[in-house]
């Protein structure tokens, strides 16, 4: 049990310490993935408008000068507005861009179980009983073949 508890602590602190890392050596084509082109709304790393080459190169001298991740997004948001972050931020009005979609899931999915579970305990109605004279007469076109 112990060693379970050891091994979690280890692989979170792990976890950490590469996220803190990349909070503050950012690179540019991290960087590049998550800010959006104000022109095309493509990612900076797809982008060949002329703002996005400007803004690489912004980046590349923000990481030159020592900037962390954070501050130089920061910057690009004072810039250019919230909508040039690919992942919108996690605050206030923001949150329902994360709810939402897990919110429209969870709907669909309790759905689709009430439809699959009405569906599978719906049976079809019995068969009427065949009509007399018609199986009078199937069993005299049978005998014909025989």
């Amino acid at each position: 049990m112990r060693a379970g508890a050891a091994l979690v602590a280890v692989l979170v602190l792990a976890l950490a310490s590469s996220a803190q890392a990349s909070e503050e050596r950012p690179t540019s084509a991290e960087l590049e993935s998550e800010i959006v082109c104000p022109i095309c709304d493509t990612t900076l790393e797809t982008s060949n408008a002329e703002i996005a080459r400007r803004m690489k190169a912004f980046i590349r001298i923000r990481i030159a000068a020592g900037d962390t991740k954070s501050e130089i997004k920061d910057s690009l948001v004072e810039q250019f507005g919230p909508r040039v972050l690919a992942v919108p931020p996690r605050q206030g009005f923001d949150w329902l861009a994360w709810l939402l979609p897990l919110g429209g899931i969870a709907v669909a999915g309790v759905i689709l179980g009430a439809l699959a579970w009405r569906w599978s305990r719906t049976r079809p109605p019995d068969d009427p009983p065949p009509d007399p004279d018609l199986e009078r007469r199937l069993d005299a076109e049978l005998a014909r073949f025989e």
